[in-house]
């Protein structure tokens, strides 16, 4: 049973100061764009995940020497067209998305074939909807049955600039018209539904040619081709995603306080502490500044005396996109009715997460009525578990194993988490972090 968890008991009371790892989607992208730059880049706290090491194989492959220890990169970047491979390539993206669909973004003006796979969980991910937009450039694509990986793209040597209306709140697929853009002369548009805006923001640190005109509901993205990216010397902050689980153990957590340090705030990113926050969490950011372009704060969490339940908007969606399963488990201690909607692209993650989130609410004895977009979760503030729960089964899920381990230590119970392993794709630091706030049996 080495790659499963057992928890026994709850977590005590706590009051404490952690730091989680450095953000995996600004990890993702300072290698990408590194590995463009005219000349050396150094980062700092980078996230040393499946995922990211993902990414660096991934430029390796197309040339780009690479040097890693510990959590300090260093990429020798040979300017905008300094990929140099061989004529045919396999990039493994493994379980990433974001490097599976970005770095499809990269390869629109190389007229050599790349051929892209990914892991079981990727491999079931649509990839139309970025093959969609990026052939507009005059790349082609291959793709495999049901729109998915394995898949093939041949680049142009003139690529045409686009117009791309991004209507799912995807910042994976805006990134990779993006990327397109700045490979193409002339000026591709994106009008895009809000999403994550890193990209935008590093593009603007880095003084490429791109203008954003934001509007209530969507961006307005122009892009025009770059001819030169400066080197990025990167101390990467940490990964707000990853501070969810315990923003969520220590607001289910009676008489505890928590303070997580150097927090990359961005306002696209921030959905699951507005969300709280209106359910009756206290949250405080502390010592707020600007970083590259980044909001960076440490977060203040105290455990609240009542939990409210929320309609949720679904406006905040895109900027909680990854939250909603340990959203959830605040809900089920909440007095009333919790509901949420419009969460199709939930199935479309790395396993079908409102599927399988309300069926681990279900085993905790929370009642839910969930349609193929949509949750209503029925709170209970006295929930208490006194029975064996065995999560497994749920395409090695990195989210889903550390919302189940969130969950034992917050509701009780006798439960068996398997796939351990899955943390390692983004969050290899989790159970030791949660050793700081509390022992549990392994």
């Amino acid at each position: 049973m080495a790659n499963t968890v057992i928890i026994k008991k709850k977590i005590k009371p706590f009051k404490k100061k952690i730091f989680v790892s450095g953000d995996k989607s600004l990890s993702i992208r300072w290698v990408l764009f590194s590995s463009l730059a005219s000349g050396n880049s150094v980062a700092k706290n980078l996230l040393i995940s499946e995922d990211v090491l993902s990414v660096i194989n991934a430029v390796r492959k197309l040339g780009i020497k690479v040097q890693l220890k510990e959590n300090y990169c260093k990429i020798f970047g040979k300017g905008i067209n300094g990929y140099d491979y061989k004529r045919s390539i396999t990039i493994n993206a493994g379980n990433s998305g974001t490097l599976g669909r970005l770095i499809l973004g990269l390869l629109i003006n190389n007229p050599n074939s790349t051929r892209l796979i990914g892991d079981k969980s990727l491999s079931k991910r649509d990839f139309k909807r970025i093959s969609d937009p990026l052939s507009k450039f005059g790349a082609k694509f291959k793709l495999s049955k049901n729109n998915s990986l394995p898949l093939k793209i041949t680049g142009t040597k003139k690529p045409r600039p686009i117009f791309f209306r991004e209507s799912k709140g995807s910042a994976q697929c805006k990134s990779a018209v993006i990327f397109g853009g700045l490979r193409t002369e002339g000026k591709t548009l994106i009008k895009a539904k809000k999403s994550r805006n890193h990209t935008e923001i590093l593009c603007r640190y880095l003084n490429l040619p791109i203008k954003v005109q934001s509007e209530e509901k969507y961006d307005l993205i122009e892009i025009s081709k770059a001819k030169k990216i400066k080197p990025l010397n990167y101390n990467i902050p940490s990964d707000v995603s990853s501070a969810a689980f315990f923003i969520v153990l220590t607001a289910l957590s009676k008489k505890s306080e928590l303070i997580i340090k150097n927090v990359n705030i961005n306002p696209s990113r921030i959905g699951i502490i507005t969300i709280l926050k209106k359910m009756g969490v206290k949250i405080k950011f502390l010592n707020k500044k600007k970083y590259k372009g980044e909001k960076i704060a440490d977060i203040m969490v105290n455990s609240p005396k009542t939990l409210k339940p929320i309609n949720c908007p679904s406006s905040l969606n895109s900027g909680a996109i990854d939250e909603f399963l340990i959203i959830f488990l605040v809900a089920a201690k909440a007095k009333g009715i919790s509901y949420f909607k419009d969460l199709s692209e939930l199935n479309k993650k790395e396993s079908p997460r409102l599927k399988l989130g309300s069926n681990i609410l279900k085993m905790m004895g929370v009642k839910t009525i969930t349609s193929y977009n949509s949750i209503r979760i029925f709170g209970n503030p006295n929930l208490k578990i006194n029975k064996k729960i065995i999560i497994k089964n749920f395409l090695k899920d990195h989210r889903i194993f550390m919302t189940s381990i969130i969950a034992a230590l917050s509701f009780g119970g006798d439960w068996t988490v398997h796939d351990k392993d899955s943390i390692k794709t983004s969050f290899p630091n989790f159970l030791n972090i949660l050793k700081k706030l509390r022992k549990y049996e392994n």
